[in-house]
């Protein structure tokens, strides 16, 4: 029996710069989190997710999969049996439509987007790949069509960090992709 997987891809962007009050956003107002309605996957969630902090009190953390290779353009997680590849592909504005509103770009293919808001995108995500033992994992672009300029890690001045993580079940059964991107960060 396979063992199956989940791709649970929370995404939220956090903005520094400050944005015209005017600027329509057409985004889901509504946290990824709180739409999670299986009792099981929400509890794992929790332990990982900003959105999950006062569920996540008292649980204990699911098993992480560590980092081991980035660049700016790529990150890979290895451990347990897992692997999980996460590239960045550059954006190309002429094979998208590109919808404004005023000055603002709001939506991509008639889609509201993820990633710099506002702005047309230098980066997408061009794949995730993902391997279970010997097994490869399909992973539909689907998943993460509308998620743009992610920003695998960032620097405190002294230390390379990331906000991503994989992260594995408790009964192994599910395995997790997260990315927090905050555009303020380099």
């Amino acid at each position: 029996m396979r063992i199956p997987l989940l791709l649970l891809t929370l995404l939220s962007f956090i903005s520094a710069i400050a944005q015209d009050d005017d600027m329509p956003d057409l985004r889901s107002k509504k946290d990824n989190f709180k739409k999670v309605m299986e009792k099981d996957v929400r509890s794992d969630a929790a332990t990982f997710t900003m959105s999950g902090i006062d569920e996540s009190v008292g649980k204990p953390l699911l098993l992480s999969v560590p980092v081991t290779d980035y660049s700016r353009s790529s990150i890979h997680f290895e451990g347990n049996g897992i692997g999980v590849t996460i590239t960045a592909g550059n954006f190309d504005a002429t094979k998208h439509k590109l919808v404004y509103s005023d000055k603002y770009l709001i939506k991509i293919d008639n889609k509201a987007y993820y990633g710099r808001y506002s702005e047309v995108p230098k980066h997408n995500i061009a794949s995730v790949q993902v391997k279970i033992d010997n097994d490869s994992i399909a992973i539909p672009a689907t998943a993460y069509f509308d998620l743009y300029n992610p920003a695998f890690t960032y620097s405190d001045g002294s230390q390379v960090k990331t906000f991503a993580g994989v992260y594995q079940s408790a009964d192994k059964r599910k395995v997790y992709i997260y990315m927090l991107n905050r555009d303020n960060l380099g």
